[in-house]
């Protein structure tokens, strides 16, 4: 059965797959493992940042350290307006250009220059 995996058997509890084929399956597969990964390095991000690991320099032109900027969400709120907006665009970048919502023909999972391909 498409998607079903020991001990729960099929689990859907949003209903995300009924009347869906293998395609719908694949790309809903490649998509959690492309978020998943986004989030280990959001997580790494965390960690490296409260160890006291900052980037070197300005992070504006009135000088404002990176050092300044606060952990977690309150620093995400002190990032000024401008930078945030190159971040949003970066990231919207990135998700229409380059991590596309498909495997381009790879199997789901196989992320192409991944070290375990």
């Amino acid at each position: 059965e498409l998607g079903a995996q020991a001990p729960l058997g099929f689990f859907d509890p949003l209903g995300m797959l009924e009347d869906a084929d293998q395609e719908r399956f694949d790309r809903l597969r490649y998509v959690e493992l492309k978020h998943g990964r986004i989030c280990q390095l959001a997580f790494l991000g965390q960690i490296v940042t409260r160890a006291g690991i900052h980037l070197p320099g300005a992070i504006d032109y009135s000088g404002t350290q990176f050092s300044d900027i606060g952990e977690g969400w309150a620093g995400s709120l002190e990032v000024p307006v401008a930078g945030a907006l190159q971040i949003l665009a970066f990231v919207g970048f990135l998700e229409l250009g380059v991590m596309k919502d498909s495997a381009n023909g790879a199997a789901p999972g196989d992320f192409v220059g991944d070290f375990r391909n």
